[in-house]
């Protein structure tokens, strides 16, 4: 219907209705600064500002590089996703290189934005490093280091709020796992030791350096076979979360190496970690005082690691399980009580009890010369799981040996004169290794080696024989009874 101007209230009428408005809205501001308190009034205008103001179509999640004195491991992942997605516009970036790193490392440096996308969902990431205007001191929980942060890093990861549910039950996790895959492709193995207690704390510090050695399964002077178990074992291992969670069992595995000195126990835990990418963290007994030390150690080494305690049966003189070193001892002096010194009991408690299950898909080997000096206890399965004999070298490790060292494949006139002797001697694979690193030459390395064995005394192969065969028989049983079943 159309709208005439002779239907349209007068102007003196649309003047008085707007008088009559306002002074009503005179007299009910009025009445409100009167009847109502300052604060009250502020949650009034407050309300009727949220209910009329539009309502803002995106949401922000702020990703803080640390939560209290922990590290956040989702600032983490988002730091190393994007850094695989810079891009070269922009204007600043924090590059480094560590030693023998294998690349460089590029980081943000001060406040970029990246786009990025998932199932459709348009996302933006902003990196924010802010100064602090007074440094913060505080200790990491995961070292126990002291930090001084002097900035505050942080990513705000905007997004239209209707798919808050997709980023944070998807990007987000889509996040974590692929920041896993670029580590692992990127991961440089680490040696991690013992370092001297700071003067502020107690507490032990793991220092770690880029493992260098070079030790892999191809290079090892063992039998086939062995290494063929040795692998299968430990591929089984790392693929078995969901296994270990249903039996009800921490996802671990215990090795036990045992052999002569030189039989290669160290090249093989070497060769376990290049293979499976794990850190190796190298314990020594001998700096360990109480029970406690040892929870704090297992508490601070990382998930996908591998935790070596060398020459179990020399390194330390292990209490009993009923803390008899605790007590009086023959001289007449009163030694430290039970729950201050380190015990068996606490090492088995270390090494399948509750405090075991502090961490995922972790390795604990031991080492040792003599298999038989060691308590039972420790030997049970659970806690070394699988016993791997490292015994005096054969002729196939010979020939792995040659083949590494001196390029020979095939057959050589003084390979077979060699094979008979090593048959006939107790020889370390590490002894041979030295007179094959005498000379360059195939020929003139082989003569070595021959008049090596010639002049190899055998005055000890008695004795070495016995024990020899004494640990390959628990070794042939090993074999049998180490593995666990495949279900």
């Amino acid at each position: 219907m159309a709208v005439t101007l002779s239907s349209m209230p007068p102007a003196s009428s649309i003047f008085s209705m707007y008088a009559s408005i306002s002074a009503s809205i005179m007299l009910l501001h009025t009445i409100i600064n009167q009847l109502l308190p300052r604060p009250a009034q502020h949650f009034i205008l407050s309300l009727l500002r949220r209910y009329f103001s539009p309502r803002p179509s995106h949401a922000t999640v702020v990703i803080e590089e640390r939560d209290g004195m922990s590290s956040n491991e989702i600032y983490s992942a988002a730091e190393t996703y994007l850094c695989s997605h810079l891009r070269p516009d922009f204007h600043r970036l924090k590059v480094s290189k560590r030693h023998k790193d294998p690349s460089l490392s590029i980081r943000f440096a001060k406040c970029e934005k990246i786009l990025d996308s998932h199932l459709g969902v348009p996302l933006q990431w902003r990196f924010i490093n802010e100064e602090r205007k007074k440094n913060n001191k505080i200790i990491d929980e995961d070292s126990d280091n002291v930090l001084v942060e002097s900035e505050k890093r942080y990513f705000e990861l905007s997004f239209d709020k209707e798919f808050r549910d997709t980023v944070l039950d998807s990007y987000i996790p889509s996040i974590l796992e692929r920041a896993k895959i670029i580590r692992a492709q990127k991961k440089a193995v680490k040696l991690h030791t013992l370092a001297c207690p700071a003067s502020y704390s107690s507490s032990f510090i793991w220092d770690s350096i880029n493992l260098e050695h070079p030790s892999t399964f191809e290079t090892l002077a063992m039998e086939p076979e062995l290494k063929t178990r040795i692998k299968e074992d430990l591929d089984r291992f790392v693929r078995r979360k969901d296994f270990y969670r249903r039996v009800g069992r921490a996802w671990k595995r215990g090795y036990l190496l045992y052999g002569p000195p030189g039989t290669g126990k160290s090249s093989l835990i070497a060769a376990m970690a290049n293979y499976l990418k794990f850190d190796i963290y190298d314990l020594e007994l001998t700096n360990v005082k109480r029970d406690s030390d040892l929870r704090k150690l297992l508490l601070r080494t990382a998930n996908r690691s591998i935790l070596v305690i060398e020459d179990i049966d020399c390194t330390v003189e292990l209490p009993d399980r009923k803390g008899a070193a605790a007590a009086e001892g023959g001289n007449g002096h009163f030694h430290r009580p039970r729950d201050h010194q380190f015990t068996l009991s606490g090492l088995l408690n270390f090494i399948d009890g509750l405090w075991s299950s502090c961490g995922d898909e972790r390795i604990i080997i031991f080492t040792t010369n003599n298999k038989s000096k060691l308590d039972p206890a420790l030997l049970r399965p659970g806690r070394m799981d699988m016993h791997i004999h490292m015994s005096y070298l054969t002729p196939d490790g010979f020939r792995l040996l040659a083949a590494t060292y001196l390029n020979i494949h095939g057959h050589h006139p003084r390979l077979s004169e060699i094979e008979h002797l090593i048959k006939m001697k107790n020889i370390t694979p590490a002894e041979v290794a030295e007179e094959l690193m005498k000379c360059d030459d195939a020929d003139l390395s082989l003569n070595e080696v021959l008049n090596f064995l010639k002049t190899k005394s055998n005055k000890e192969d008695d004795t070495k024989i016995i024990s020899d065969k004494d640990m390959e028989d628990g070794a042939a049983k090993d074999q049998v009874t180490a593995h666990d079943c495949d279900f």
